[in-house]
């Protein structure tokens, strides 16, 4: 899931941002209105996270102005407007949700799932190959029906496998997966992802292998069984 935030306070875009990685999201990050349409025209969203109050313009009128130009993934609102009257005007505006500023991470992510799983199911719906499930609106991991404690970073590039099972995933697609959370990553950051997701699933010996295609990625497949 990649998401946008439009905020003009660098303290509080750095606190999504670590909020957001943890989850296992990816989180852009514009400071106005006209860099949130450059963003907007450049990356396909899965949700906006708005602020009202920015230098160059009105939160509203940037919502307003995304759906009329067809912007479909959900918004959600995060501002310290807390009037019942601006309320209203962000939800007839466009807004799915509304968050008033202080408010707690858990409780912004909490309402970020529910509004990813009103998508359409082909975008939310779990991926299950061999006994492993990852849920994208959640960020969990399962085998079978017990949760798997899987770093943010590992994550992402798992879900980036399951996705593209029985299908080569270019290292450099990894390597850009990895790069989306922030800070330089280092020449053998998609070798130590990959030694990491495979010692978490080893001990469950389930059907499926991550496997190394020498000179171009990585290949999730799924075993077959004999007989």
């Amino acid at each position: 899931m990649r998401l946008l935030l439009v905020e003009d306070s660098p303290r509080l875009r750095d606190l999504l941002a670590e909020s957001v990685h943890q989850a296992g999201w990816r989180l852009d990050s514009v400071a106005t209105v006209d860099a949130a349409h450059l963003a907007i025209r450049a990356v396909s969203y899965d949700l906006a996270l708005i602020d009202l109050g920015l230098p160059d313009g009105d939160g509203l009128d940037l919502i307003r102005d995304l759906r009329r130009s067809g912007f479909i993934p959900p918004i959600l609102v995060v501002t310290a407007r807390s009037s019942i009257e601006d309320r209203v005007a962000a939800l007839d505006g466009g807004a799915d949700d509304y968050l008033v500023k202080p408010f707690n991470h858990i409780e912004l992510l909490a309402r970020c799932r529910a509004l990813l799983r009103r998508r359409a199911p082909q975008y939310i719906e779990s991926i299950i190959i061999g006994g492993l499930s990852f849920d994208p609106a959640s960020g969990i991991v399962t085998v079978g029906d017990e949760p798997l404690s899987v770093a943010p970073r590992e994550r992402s590039v798992l879900e980036l496998l399951l996705r593209n099972a029985g299908r080569v995933t270019p290292k450099q697609i990894i390597e850009s997966k990895l790069s989306e959370f922030g800070g330089d990553i280092s020449t053998n950051a998609v070798e130590l992802a990959i030694s990491r997701l495979r010692r978490r699933l080893a001990p469950f010996d389930l059907p499926i292998s991550i496997e190394t295609i020498r000179g171009i990625g990585y290949l999730l497949r799924e075993k077959r069984q004999d007989g």
